[in-house]
């Protein structure tokens, strides 16, 4: 079990991360919202879609060159390619969501735009915690501690799976030798 001082070291390294992710997201909210507000009459699901590809594009462009600016970058196309994928997943679920409202409690665009609206807003509190967590595991990998993990992310797509940082663990990736 870590201790109390290892994690506050841990926490204390996030906080940046989550901050500059948090702004793109709230930024990317809002642009999300007006979007599926003003698109609504098209209907709520295929309002939701249309809102999450558009802001997809710059919320990838923005935690690329932003949030996580100083982890390994490797090849645009896989990047790209996990950060639409892990978002098809949240748009699934928020678009679930305001299906849920829209079918499941008979929820209308034209006369409960409001509650479409919070079950949609839950959905994507669920999603934007949903993609933290991908884009950190697999998407944006951790910068190289020891030169290897380059090596290692090119030879395996899904390097994103290791723990690359994890120095002191034993059998951990970074502690391989590969020469």
């Amino acid at each position: 079990m870590p201790s109390a001082s290892t994690l506050t070291e841990r926490l204390r390294r996030l906080a940046p991360e989550a901050l500059a992710f948090g702004v793109i997201g709230a930024g990317n909210t809002l642009l999300y919202l007006a979007i599926y507000y003003v698109s609504m009459p098209i209907g709520p699901v295929k309002a939701s879609v249309l809102a999450t590809v558009i802001t997809t594009s710059l919320a990838y462009l923005a935690n690329r060159y932003w949030t996580y600016r100083h982890h390994s970058r490797t090849a645009l196309r896989r990047e790209y390619t996990l950060f639409f994928g892990f978002n098809l997943i949240g748009m699934l679920i928020q678009s679930g969501l305001t299906y849920l409202g829209k079918y499941g409690f008979g929820f209308s665009e034209h006369d409960d735009k409001m509650a479409l609206l919070a079950f949609t807003t839950i959905g994507i509190g669920i999603a934007t915690v949903f993609r933290f967590w991908a884009y950190r595991t697999f998407v944006f990998l951790k910068p190289p501690v020891d030169g290897h993990e380059g090596a290692i992310a090119d030879l395996d797509a899904t390097a994103g799976l290791a723990e690359l940082s994890a120095v002191d663990e034993p059998g951990s990736v970074a502690s391989l030798d590969l020469r």
